[in-house]
């Protein structure tokens, strides 16, 4: 009863019978049957920034609003005015849930807006 026994590996082709895969990473890969659409124009950050205010002003407002009273609030804290620290911070609550309002409406209108 003897059992015959290949060394682990045999059964596969080896490493050397297989021709070297070479990527061109310079070239997007070529899939049979896809055309990918051409590549709109790359766009900087402050060219991306300016772009996203002017489609929704509020979401930079709010953001200013909430840095500037969490600035302020944490300042009246620090010289020991309580009452001012904590009406700055409920203002600062305040301009938060504004900044999340503009963002929903400004996603909801984005989404609205018909395709060009």
């Amino acid at each position: 009863m003897a059992t015959v026994t290949t060394p682990v590996g045999q059964d596969q082709p080896s490493t050397a019978d297989r021709p070297p895969v070479v990527f061109d990473l310079s070239q997007p890969p070529v899939i049979e049957g896809f055309n990918p659409l051409p590549r709109a124009r790359e766009e900087n950050f402050k060219d991306k920034f300016i772009r996203k205010t002017k489609e929704n002003p509020f979401v930079p407002i709010g953001c200013l609003g909430t840095a500037g009273a969490l600035i302020y609030g944490l300042g009246a804290f620090r010289r020991g005015k309580t009452r001012q620290s904590q009406l700055l911070m409920r203002a600062r609550i305040f301009a938060q849930g504004f900044t999340v309002v503009a963002i929903i409406v400004g996603v909801a209108a984005t989404a609205l807006k018909p395709k060009q």
